[in-house]
C-alpha cells in the first residue's frame, strides 16, 4: 500500500561567507532548484564522502 510520508525538518540559522551564498545560489538557479536544496544535497554528500585526516 502507498503511505504518503513526509520528511521531518527543523529549521537552523547558519552564517555563511557572502561568496559562497553567491556561488551556491548561482548553481541552484542554474540547475533549477532551491538553494536550501543545494545545501541539503551538499552536507549530505560531504558528510558521505569525509575522509580521515593523513597522519
Amino acid at each position: 500500500m502507498f503511505v504518503v510520508r513526509k520528511p521531518e525538518s527543523f529549521n537552523k540559522t547558519i552564517r555563511m561567507p557572502d561568496d559562497l551564498i553567491e556561488k551556491l545560489e548561482k548553481l541552484a538557479f542554474e540547475k533549477d532548484i532551491s538553494f536550501n536544496q543545494l545545501v541539503v544535497q551538499c552536507c549530505n554528500y560531504a558528510l558521505e564522502n569525509i575522509g580521515e585526516p593523513p597522519d
